[in-house]
């Protein structure tokens, strides 16, 4: 998988994780259906999970309803999310996985002590439901 974001985009995931900092924060990656994910625009989500809000997240699928429910007929739809590790790598944890959908985009951004750092993208692949690093473009 193949994962295209603006520098435009970065930033303003980088911006919403250090208003968030030290807890997760989230958000939808939007474009046109396609192997490739070439990512439209970042909207943010709300980080609506009750407890360890520094090494969780979780949206609302009423958020994720909603979001879906406006870009229908728009040549749109959600490619993957994205969201923070607070002090921890670019890679998935195990609630990242048990929470996963093959079909879309991971994208993780460390930030360490209120510092953005690596950006990595993921998919979800194969039968036993590991994460794989996906290629990230910034153009």
């Amino acid at each position: 998988m193949r994962v295209v974001l603006t520098a435009d985009q970065v930033a303003a995931i980088r911006a919403h994780a250090q208003e968030t900092f030290p807890e997760e924060c989230c958000g939808f990656l939007l474009g046109p259906e396609a192997d490739d994910k070439l990512v439209g625009r970042v909207r943010r989500a709300a980080n609506v999970v009750a407890e360890n809000r520094e090494r969780r997240y979780v949206i609302d699928p009423r958020e994720i309803l909603s979001v879906e429910k406006e870009l229908r007929g728009s040549g749109e739809a959600i490619l993957g999310y994205y969201h923070s590790h607070p002090n921890h790598p670019a890679v998935p944890s195990e609630f990242d996985r048990d929470h996963a959908w093959p079909w879309y985009a991971y994208v993780i951004l460390s930030i360490m002590d209120h510092v953005p750092k690596d950006l990595r993208a993921w998919s979800l692949e194969g039968t036993d439901g590991t994460f794989e690093p996906a290629f990230l473009e910034i153009v």
